[in-house]
C-alpha cells in the first residue's frame, strides 16, 4: 500500500487538473440546450477509461443521454466489481448566488467548488483514479471491474432501467458499488444501507384568458395564485405532517432496535442549526432529525412561480400559477401510487373558478439493502484502516432510482460507500467536494478493492 500511498501523493496536482477539466463540462441533462455538453462528458469519460487502462471501454446509446462501459476482466477467478456513477449534473439557477462561476472549478480552503464537484464526478473520478494507480504500481488488479456511468440520474435515469433489463449479461458482477452518499459528518465515513424513493408532480393553475386589471376585476374573478396556496396549504399541517389521504398507509414505524441504532449516532442536532443558520428545526411531530430526514416521507413544494415578478408592484390578477412538488418516499411506498393519492387530492379540493393540470415528472423507488454480506464488512474495514474510527451504518434522505432497479434485476450486494459530506451543497449554489476526502478516498477504494477479492466469484 505504500507504493500507493506515493504514486497518488505525486501525481496528485495532475489527478485535480484532469478532474478541473472533467467539471469544466456544464453536462446539465435536464436542459435541452446543454445535450452537447452532456454528450461531451460522456466522450471524455470514455476516454479517460481508456488512458486508464480498461478494455472495451464505449459509449452506449439508450433512449436519451448514452452511458460509458468499460471493464477490466483479467483476475481469473476472482470476484467482479461493478462500478456505477453519473457524469451528468444538476441546474446552476440562482446563477447569482455562486461566488466563482460553477463550471470554472476553484480550489480555496481545501475544497474544490463546481458545479459535480461532489454529486457525482468528483465521486466517479475517484474510482477511475483509484483503478489507475492499482495498475500503475501492481500492474494488474486484484479484482475484475466493470464501470457504469450515466448520464440521466439527475433527471430520474429515465432509459436506465430498460438499459439494465437487456443487458444484465454486460452487468452480470458480484458486488456493485457506488459513490454518490455523504459520510454522517466531517471525519465520520458512513456506509449507506437506505434511501428514499421520489415521486414528483408539477400543478397548473389557469383562472381567467390572461391577466386582469385589480381594480377592475379584484373580488370578482379567482386569483391563480391564491387558489394555488389554497391548495398547496391543504396537503400539509403546521407541524409537517402530510394530509394527502392514504399516504402514510404503506409506511412502517420505526421498531425499537431501529431507533436505538439511530440515537447511537449522536447525531447533534445543535450543529445543524448553526450550519445551516436556522432558529429551529422543522418536521413531523415526534420524530428526530434522522428520523425525518432518513425513515420518514415527505411533501415539499420545490417551486413556485404565478403573476408579476418584476421590480415594484403591477396590480394584476394572475391568469396562471405554477408549483413544483417532489415527495421523498420510504420503503413499501410506491411512486405512483402516491402521485395517484396527490392527483385525488387536488381533485377534492380544487379551490372554484379555476382548472388544474398536472404533470408528473422523476420517481424513483425506496430501497433498503440487507448488510449481512461480507462485502459491507470488507468495505467497513477500508474505511476504518483510512479514517480510524468505526464506520456507521446509515440511510440518506435523498434518492438514487436506479438503485432499485439494480437490486430488483442484477440481484447482487449494493454498497453505498460514499465521501462526499451532507454541507457540500449538492443540487445548490457553491457546490464543493473536500478535498481532504478526495484523498482518502482513494485509499479507501484502493483499500477496499485489494481486500474484497477473499469473496467467492460467481461462477
Amino acid at each position: 500500500m505504500k507504493a500507493l500511498e506515493e504514486y497518488l501523493k505525486k501525481n496528485r496536482t495532475q489527478h485535480l487538473n484532469e478532474l478541473t477539466k472533467f467539471l469544466q463540462i456544464p453536462s446539465v441533462s435536464a436542459l435541452s440546450e446543454h445535450k452537447e455538453d452532456v454528450r461531451a462528458a460522456a466522450k471524455w469519460i470514455e476516454q479517460s477509461l481508456n488512458d486508464t487502462g480498461l478494455d472495451k471501454v464505449c459509449i452506449l446509446e439508450t433512449g436519451g443521454h448514452p452511458v460509458v462501459y468499460g471493464e477490466w476482466l483479467h483476475a481469473e477467478d476472482k470476484p467482479t466489481i461493478l462500478i456505477y456513477g453519473h457524469y451528468d449534473v444538476q441546474p446552476v439557477d440562482p446563477i447569482e448566488l455562486w461566488e466563482t462561476p460553477p463550471f470554472e472549478p476553484d480550489i480555496r480552503d481545501g475544497k474544490i467548488f463546481a458545479r459535480g464537484a461532489s454529486d457525482d464526478k468528483g465521486q466517479t473520478f475517484m474510482h477511475m483514479k483509484a483503478i489507475e494507480a492499482l495498475l500503475k504500481t501492481k500492474g494488474k488488479l486484484p479484482v475484475n471491474v466493470k464501470f457504469l456511468i450515466e448520464g440521466e440520474e439527475e433527471v430520474g435515469s429515465i432509459h436506465l432501467d430498460s438499459f439494465v433489463e437487456e443487458n444484465q449479461e454486460l452487468l452480470k458482477a458480484d458486488v456493485l458499488v457506488i459513490s454518490d452518499t455523504p459520510m454522517l459528518e466531517k471525519g465520520r465515513p458512513a456506509i449507506c444501507t437506505g434511501l428514499r424513493g421520489l415521486s414528483s408532480i408539477q400543478i397548473d393553475v389557469k383562472g381567467a384568458k390572461g391577466d386582469l386589471h385589480s381594480g377592475l376585476y379584484g373580488g370578482g374573478v379567482q386569483n391563480s395564485v391564491h387558489a394555488l396556496v389554497q391548495l398547496l396549504n391543504s396537503m400539509r399541517d403546521e407541524e409537517g405532517k402530510i394530509l394527502i389521504e392514504g399516504f402514510y398507509d404503506q409506511v412502517q414505524d420505526l421498531l425499537p432496535n431501529e431507533r436505538k441504532q439511530l440515537e447511537e449516532l449522536n447525531y447533534d442536532e445543535e450543529i445543524v442549526k448553526k450550519e445551516l443558520e436556522v432558529v429551529e428545526l422543522f418536521g413531523e411531530k415526534g420524530y428526530t432529525m434522522l428520523e425525518r430526514t432518513w425513515v420518514r416521507p415527505t411533501l415539499e413544494i420545490n417551486g413556485i412561480y404565478g403573476g408579476f415578478q418584476g421590480e415594484g408592484v403591477k396590480t394584476v390578477i394572475p391568469s396562471e400559477a405554477h408549483a413544483k412538488i417532489t415527495c421523498r418516499l420510504v420503503p413499501d411506498q410506491d411512486p405512483d401510487q402516491i402521485a395517484t393519492l396527490i392527483e385525488n387530492h387536488i381533485e377534492k379540493n380544487k379551490p372554484a373558478g379555476v382548472t388544474i393540470t398536472t404533470t408528473r415528472f422523476d420517481s424513483g423507488k425506496p430501497f433498503a439493502a440487507p448488510v449481512e454480506n461480507e462485502a459491507f464488512k470488507i468495505a467497513a474495514n477500508a474505511y476504518e484502516k483510512v479514517y480510524n474510527v468505526p464506520v456507521a451504518f446509515t440511510r440518506m434522505g435523498g434518492s438514487i432510482p436506479v438503485v432499485e432497479t439494480f437490486d430488483r434485476i442484477l440481484k447482487m450486494p449494493i454498497i453505498l460507500m460514499g465521501f462526499g459530506l451532507p454541507t457540500e451543497n449538492f443540487h445548490a449554489p457553491n457546490e464543493h467536494f473536500h478535498l481532504e476526502n478526495f484523498d482518502k478516498g482513494l485509499l479507501t477504494i484502493c483499500h477496499f478493492l485489494e481486500d474484497v477479492n477473499q469473496i467467492s466469484a460467481k461462477k
